[in-house]
């Protein structure tokens, strides 16, 4: 089953309208949850993803970042720790994500939050200019884009010429015993724990779902290529369970 076929809730809502309501739904709880379900890794497998990328930036000065499926904001405020004269936009479905984007960038200094902002957009059809941006993030979204293909097309198309994308995303160990634990627990585990913390189990059982449909590694770097890319770079992290991509 191709991923973009699976959905939160498996209603008839479009893909799109499902996970809007599902980030909604665990929003408050999201960042917690974050942190347990990737036993404290989460942090460190981003920050060695985006300390790749930026290696390949032509330029570092000037730059116009944007995070796609933005979520609570964690990659784009840690990109304007790195980057902190950068202007950075983050764009989500999901309202309640974004609220939570927002208290934090209330919390920064006034003199900081120029440098950062916050809306609702739709990955499929951003409405930014053609080579907008000379840096493209997006961590653990792609695989909720419901045209994987059209998504990863018009990150290209708002990207400057030499501009680099980073994908952080889940993704399944290849060796039978590392896939043999990481079943027991994406499977058994997180559905058990997402449900006791956010009280939507369902959110936690399309995570693993998902995550096994996503193209990945070889697969995805395929998908980067024919969107047009000239150079992808990929490296899996934890035995399996993150991958990154750069591509430029």
């Amino acid at each position: 089953m191709k991923v973009e076929e699976i959905s939160p809730y498996g209603e008839r809502e479009e893909k799109g309208e499902e996970v809007e309501q599902m980030f909604d739904s665990i929003s408050r709880r999201y960042d917690m949850m974050n942190a347990a379900m990737s036993l404290g890794q989460h942090k460190r497998w981003r920050n060695i993803a985006l300390k790749a990328a930026i290696r390949s930036l032509p330029q570092k000065d000037n730059l116009k970042i944007l995070d796609v499926a933005t979520g609570t904001g964690d990659v784009a405020f840690k990109l304007h720790k790195l980057f902190p004269e950068a202007l950075i936009t983050g764009i989500d479905l999901s309202d309640g994500m974004l609220d939570i984007a927002r208290e934090k960038l209330n919390s920064l200094p006034a003199g900081e939050q120029k440098f950062l902002a916050f809306g609702k957009g739709d990955s499929l059809g951003m409405p930014f200019h053609q080579g907008e941006f000379n840096f493209i993030t997006v961590a653990y979204g792609v695989r909720n884009f419901s045209d994987l293909r059209k998504g990863i097309d018009e990150m290209r198309r708002v990207l400057a010429p030499g501009g680099v994308l980073c994908i952080i995303e889940l993704s399944t160990p290849r060796s039978f015993l590392t896939r043999t634990a990481y079943d027991l627990y994406a499977g058994k585990l997180i559905p058990i724990i997402g449900k006791w913390v956010s009280g939507d189990k369902r959110a936690y059982s399309y995570l693993p779902e998902s995550i096994a449909a996503c193209p990945k590694r070889e697969d995805m770097a395929a998908l980067l290529y024919a969107s047009g890319f000239s150079h992808v770079e990929w490296k899996s992290l934890s035995f399996g369970a993150l991958t990154y991509y750069v591509a430029r």
